[in-house]
């Protein structure tokens, strides 16, 4: 369901029909308050906790913190329970939520917690582009001291596993990104990339094909994306506004870690369209396929 005064609903639904509610040969659900997944048969809904404040659209209210929380938690209970073969998320509005007593920065973060995965990774997929974004919902200001070269290698073994067992890629290539310009020209001008980026890349390099510490202006035209099937960034925008400039309708983010397959559409709540009849469902077509792979993938068709 995911905010339920967003797009969430709508594109949920519009994504519902234009699939003609299946995918492959799996049946799709949506989870949450009929009052906000309206116009769908009965049997297609699994209702979890009612919302408890009426819905205006465009107006996120911190009184159904308790129901956005909770349709995630009934979706995932189902995949770890193997009634449900993924999990795709609406958009969640995370300031109304942390008004409400949530308290994770997103989606990653707390499904990483319900699901107990030692690190789950958040990848942002589309355009003939995969990006991983080592730290996520922190000021930039922090970013230097959340790296480390245990991060980059236990994320880095993380995608390249994903990428064998979910994508299909028997040998997979990752490039990492620096930190600072240039990647740090050779320590001139910062250390992080000769002091924690290279040997961490020098680990992961007897998992697979590892190229780095890369220079993040110059690793994401044409003729570089064809060297790698992933890109490890060292933080949130430097691996976003890569993939949103390529994909921005149609991206998805997977989170890997996970015991479970979950996907979600690569954009917010766009509460100031909700309700109007102009949120494109695009984004979210593309990660109930994407989810649907993976489940193949994992599982078998």
């Amino acid at each position: 369901m995911g905010e339920p005064a967003g797009i969430g609903p709508e594109v949920a639904l519009a994504a519902w029909h234009a699939l003609g509610g299946k995918i492959g040969k799996r049946t799709l659900k949506l989870v949450g308050d009929a009052k906000a997944l309206r116009d769908i048969p009965a049997n297609v809904l699994i209702e979890s906790h009612a919302l408890g404040a009426p819905v205006r659209m465009g107006h996120a209210d911190p009184a159904n913190t308790h129901a956005v929380v909770d349709a995630i938690d009934t979706a995932v209970a189902m995949a770890m329970q193997g009634a449900a073969g993924a999990v795709v998320t609406a958009p969640i509005h995370k300031a109304s939520l942390l008004q409400g007593g949530f308290e994770f920065a997103g989606h990653t973060e707390y499904l990483q917690k319900i699901t107990e995965a030692p690190r789950a990774v958040m990848m942002l997929a589309g355009g003939g582009l995969r990006v991983v974004p080592l730290t996520i919902h922190i000021a930039v200001s922090e970013v230097p001291r959340r790296i480390s070269e245990v991060a980059i290698v236990e994320t880095g073994e993380i995608i390249l596993r994903a990428l064998k067992r979910d994508f299909g890629i028997a040998k997979p290539r990752l490039a990492i990104s620096g930190l600072n310009p240039h990647a740090g020209e050779d320590g001139e001008i910062g250390r992080e990339e000769r002091d924690i980026i290279a040997p961490a890349v020098k680990a992961l390099s007897a998992e697979g094909i590892v190229l780095g510490p890369l220079p993040a202006d110059t690793m994401f035209h044409e003729e570089a994306r064809a060297r790698y099937d992933a890109a490890l960034c060292m933080y949130h925008d430097q691996a976003l506004i890569p993939l949103k400039t390529l994909a921005f309708w149609d991206g998805v983010n997977v989170t890997l870690g996970l015991p479970i397959v979950r996907t979600s559409p690569d954009h917010g709540t766009a509460l100031d369209i909700a309700g109007k009849g102009k949120a494109d469902p695009r984004s979210m077509i593309a990660a109930i396929k994407m989810a649907a792979d993976i489940a193949d993938a994992r599982f078998g068709k």
